[in-house]
């Protein structure tokens, strides 16, 4: 099994005109090969999954696969609400490749998913996986936090590897890497939370800020491999409002733009999600020259 650490962008869906685009795709994980990130993403929440046709997501994997460089591990997000649908996804992704499955904490039925529903929904996906499982924390959509005593549980699970902790939560994300089993891996989901997940034990991070700044999110962990924690802070602090804009205040459209204005391919996102307009246009464009991300 390919080692599980580093920097990984959830990688944005490409559309032109509404439609899958795979030539720049292609264009944008080129671009990505010739940076140290560990792997890609494929599907997740900046991936505009929830818009994607089964076709399309198996689309998605397959010629990601085929882009990428032979060193980059691929993790795709196969989870849903439905553990049959989780299961053949994750299963099918792995036949085109996929060397790990990101699955989403089920959320539609909130007031009943608790401890045992998690461990059994879990054990299940991992238990019929043939690749091995990330657990997805993301409660900015799913309104769902997974408790610690849970995930403590399934990271007992031999097939269930790690988790991508979306919060900014540091206690929990403690506890996430304190408590677990000494081979489960702790990723933050949010390049926020760098400095403070990768000083506390996590592993790496799965940030939207690696798809704009990926030189900046991996030297924040060089810096801290290197024992030099004033400069990882500094660059940390100094990334913070990008972060925050491509992110919780414009989202993946600001993401996208982002990405246009530095080079990769951007694009809109697909509706019901629409463009920036022009004020917020300017807006992203200037707090990317004054991160020095654009010059």
């Amino acid at each position: 099994m390919k080692n599980l650490t580093g920097i990984f962008p959830p990688i944005t869906t490409p559309f032109i005109n509404g439609e899958l685009s795979i030539e720049k795709l292609e264009y944008n994980i080129s671009r990505y090969n010739k940076t140290e990130l560990s792997g890609y993403v494929v599907m997740g929440s900046n991936g505009e999954a929830v818009f994607l046709s089964k076709d399309e997501k198996l689309k998605l994997v397959e010629n990601t696969k085929k882009f990428s460089s032979s060193e980059k591990k691929i993790i795709v997000g196969t989870g849903s609400d439905s553990i049959k649908e989780t299961i053949s996804l994750t299963n099918e992704t792995a036949e085109l490749g996929a060397d790990y499955a990101l699955v989403l904490t089920p959320s539609f039925y909130k007031s009943e998913m608790k401890h045992n529903n998690y461990i059994n929904f879990f054990y299940e996906v991992a238990d019929k996986s043939k690749i091995p499982v990330i657990i997805y924390n993301v409660p900015k959509f799913t309104g769902i936090d997974i408790e610690v005593e849970t995930v403590v549980q399934l990271s007992l699970h031999q097939n269930i590897v790690g988790i991508k902790n979306s919060t900014e939560n540091s206690r929990q994300l403690i506890e996430f890497i304190s408590n677990t089993n000494e081979n489960f891996k702790v990723f933050v989901g949010t390049a926020s939370m760098l400095f403070n997940g990768l000083t506390s034990g996590a592993v790496g991070g799965i940030v939207a800020l690696a798809n704009i700044a990926p030189n900046q999110c991996l030297e924040i962990q060089k810096l801290i491999e290197q024992n030099k924690p004033k400069e990882a802070l500094s660059l940390q602090q100094k990334m913070i409002p990008v972060n925050k804009a491509v992110t919780s205040k414009y989202g993946v459209a600001g993401l996208k733009y982002a990405m246009d204005l530095i080079g990769y391919f951007g694009g809109e996102p697909r509706i019901p999600l629409l463009p920036l307009n022009e004020k917020d246009k300017e807006q992203l464009k200037n707090i990317l020259i004054e991160a020095e991300i654009l010059r």
